[in-house]
């Protein structure tokens, strides 16, 4: 597949780009080679290669599932404009 001048124009306006006229020609060279890639991917044998997350078999690290309250009150509460009594304060909004 090929991408010319007027398929690059209407990619950048579907994508909400401004691209200038003179600037067309570069951005289809681009979207080919781009095509060209994909199409070397499609040639690779996958046949019996199992999806993996990660190029070396490990599992992610696990943490246990614990609540806290993050042991850091004081810190949290140093950038409220009103704190007391350990909570933020704000002002009434019922009447």
């Amino acid at each position: 597949m090929s991408i010319d001048i007027d398929t690059a124009r209407r990619v950048a306006k579907l994508a909400r780009i401004q691209v200038e006229d003179d600037a067309l020609p570069a951005l289809a060279s681009e979207f080919n080679t781009i095509l060209g890639f994909i199409e070397q991917l499609n040639e690779v044998d996958i046949e019996g290669v199992e999806p993996m997350t990660s190029v070396t078999p490990m599992r992610l690290k696990r943490r246990e599932d614990a609540v806290t309250d993050g042991n850091m009150q004081e810190k949290v509460l140093s950038n409220a404009p009103d704190a007391r009594e350990g909570f933020f304060a704000v002002p009434k909004v019922v009447e």
